[in-house]
């Protein structure tokens, strides 16, 4: 998909006003041995948090999304491909706020140098395992960004083509066990990385919302 379309798509007036779409449905995890769906409605206690969905051009004018490799440690998300972001601090004044620093702090996002336009918010997503509603925070970037991971969280920096997450993009099928739940669900792969999870889910919503008529 060109920049400009993504763009112009992202952009009319009233787009995240109201529902928006759904990805594809097996992007959403099931339990494999006849237990209801994962709770995915936040607990009391859930941490509030948002993450950044940054599309830019590249050189031949397509629209891509950043993506971050996380470190492999011992706990939750290991290794996994995530959207830049992380909690709400004291100090952030509100989602967008926490979006765009924790992209600065985990790949150096310089908002004002890439003509940053915040353009809207998608679903709340929870996250069971750690507790955390996200907030997805969708963002458009004038040129593309100079960027460099931490090397205290990210492993490295990801650029795939936002096609890879329209509604006709393949979605692979995986079957694990994950904190003693047998699990079934979607993803994508790029770069070699299996994309499951809240962050598929953010983007095949997203990918949802681009392929919408305007």
């Amino acid at each position: 998909m060109r920049f400009e379309e993504a763009v112009r798509r992202l952009t009319g007036p009233g787009r995240f006003d109201g529902p928006l779409p759904d990805g594809p449905e097996a992007l959403m995890p099931v339990f494999t041995d006849g237990r209801l769906r994962p709770r995915l409605t936040p607990s009391r206690t859930a941490r509030p948090s948002a993450v950044l969905a940054l599309l830019f051009p590249d050189p031949d004018g397509a629209a891509r999304i950043v993506l971050t490799e996380r470190l492999t440690y011992d706990g939750h998300h290991s290794g996994e491909v995530s959207l830049p972001g992380g909690k709400s601090e004291p100090g952030d004044e509100d989602v967008v706020a926490t979006a765009l620093r924790e992209a600065g702090e985990e790949v150096g996002l310089d908002a004002g140098a890439v003509g940053l336009t915040v353009v809207g918010t998608l679903a709340d997503l929870f996250i069971p395992v750690s507790d955390y509603r996200i907030t997805p925070v969708v963002a458009v970037a004038a040129r593309r960004p100079a960027l460099a991971p931490n090397p205290a969280e990210v492993a490295r920096i990801l650029e795939p083509p936002i096609s890879a997450f329209l509604p006709d993009a393949p979605v692979e099928i995986v079957e694990r066990t994950i904190s003693d739940w047998p699990l079934r669900y979607g993803g994508y792969r790029i770069d070699g990385l299996h994309v499951w999870g809240a962050t598929a889910r953010i983007l095949g919503q997203l990918g949802a919302i681009l392929a919408e008529p305007v």
